[in-house]
């Protein structure tokens, strides 16, 4: 794949969007998906490293109430229990999987350093949840095409990660520090994703997209 074609959409070419002093990062003219320069990613080994001094402790109240962005509003357009979920890039503690699962749901949990059982991946879900791992997603064409074979018709994708706005805003955001996100997002990239393949998206937070997949 060229280094400047979306790794999103495929749309190129993709154009100079700004630099910092590690790396340069292009934005997609089609989906405005962010992506930094793919010469630049970490090894494998180094960014397990990465997440390996992340602390998310499954009894930690903070990171619950953090979760809970997602939790609540994902409840809410569930509307129903004892649903079958996926939690997906689930991380070394995998408190979203626990918290639904505490509200009557069936839940699973794949990550590809963390929770490597391949057998969640061959069934399909009425939901999957997706927190703070998207922006790790190096080509998340994969992972986009993998959910829409995942997630059954009407399912609903909930999606956590923090959205950039413009590229002066993006000039001084820390998210973009962390040398594992790589992938960043904006509001129309979800709106495109959910034109594209059917869905209907709504924003209930500032870093929580929902999308729900039509049934026809």
């Amino acid at each position: 794949m060229p280094n400047h074609q979306c790794p999103l959409c495929y749309a190129e070419p993709c154009q100079f969007f700004y630099q910092d002093n590690r790396r340069r990062y292009y934005q997609c003219q089609l989906c405005l998906l962010v992506f930094a320069d793919r010469t630049t990613l970490l090894s494998s080994s180094d960014e397990l490293a990465q997440y390996q001094m992340h602390q998310n402790d499954l009894n930690d109240i903070g990171y619950r109430q953090f979760l809970q962005r997602l939790a609540l509003p994902l409840q809410q357009q569930l509307a129903a229990s004892g649903l079958e979920g996926l939690d997906f890039g689930c991380g070394p503690g995998p408190l979203l999987a626990k918290m639904l699962a505490e509200t009557g749901h069936k839940m699973s949990v794949w990550d590809p350093y963390f929770a490597t059982d391949d057998s969640v991946l061959k069934k399909q879900y009425d939901f999957i949840t997706c927190s703070e791992a998207i922006e790790h997603f190096i080509y998340p064409v994969h992972e986009w095409k993998l959910w829409l074979t995942l997630l059954k018709p009407g399912g609903t994708l909930g999606i956590m990660t923090k959205r950039y706005t413009d590229v002066n805003a993006f000039a001084s955001w820390h998210y973009k520090l962390d040398p594992t996100h790589v992938s960043f997002f904006c509001e129309h990239t979800f709106i495109y994703l959910a034109q594209r393949d059917n869905f209907i998206v709504n924003f209930p937070d500032k870093d929580i997209a929902l999308l729900q997949r039509r049934k026809h």
